[in-house]
């Protein structure tokens, strides 16, 4: 089936990972890496993470939560000194190929796990500074926020619905995240499914699914 629609995750997919400030958070405190992602993939579908991300509980609770989670895992971090960790630098060529993509007549989508909250990615002062959200956000189609629908990747039933808003068949979709366990319900569905790792590696996968040369040039 030919592909009709693209869809998006936002969070280091358009803006860079929030992985790295992660990682350079626990580098700071002197926290095990990767343990921030190791608290948020412990009971990965009801935990503070993915309670917040449906809007089911708010950022003191999340706070208190978190804490809890990674106190049990030896190493105390409050939620609230996480949450600003979200916010990421705009990527220019993934925009670019977003605009390319529209202007080529294909339909697209943003599927994003976010959280209410002033850290929210495109939330905080930087991002607005940087226009993060005036750049990206109206160039889609239809999007779908986590904490506003109450369901969250990798639940394939938000793939459903960005499908039906879209008004196409799974099969006809290129899907792009940031995290395999996300594409994987994707390409379950019959998307076409791109984990993102860099900016090049991304585009270069997408031209082969869509067709188009987004052109080369320094990762950004």
């Amino acid at each position: 089936m030919a592909v009709e629609a693209v869809i998006w995750d936002f969070g280091g997919v358009f803006t860079s990972s929030p992985f790295e400030a992660f990682n350079r958070y626990e580098a700071e405190k002197g926290l095990p890496k990767d343990l921030i992602r190791r608290v948020n993939a412990t009971n990965g579908d009801h935990n503070a993470w993915a309670l917040f991300e449906r809007n089911e509980i708010g950022a003191a609770r999340f706070d208190e939560l978190f804490l809890e989670e990674s106190t049990a895992l030896g190493h105390p971090v409050r939620g609230a000194d996480v949450l600003p960790l979200l916010s990421g630098s705009l990527r220019p060529r993934m925009v670019a190929a977003l605009k390319a993509c529209k202007a080529a007549g294909f339909k697209v989508g943003c599927i994003t796990n976010n959280v209410v909250s002033e850290h929210s990615p495109g939330q905080d002062e930087g991002q607005r500074m940087a226009g993060a959200m005036a750049q990206v956000m109206p160039l889609f189609d239809a999007i779908i926020e986590s904490s506003k629908a109450g369901v969250r990747k990798p639940d394939p039933r938000i793939y459903l619905m960005m499908c039906d808003l879209l008004a196409v068949q799974p099969e006809a979709c290129v899907y792009l995240d940031d995290l395999g366990i996300n594409c994987k319900p994707a390409a379950g569905l019959g998307m076409t499914a791109i984990k993102v790792v860099d900016v090049d590696q991304t585009l270069s996968e997408l031209s082969a699914a869509v067709g188009l040369d987004f052109g080369t040039g320094e990762a950004a």
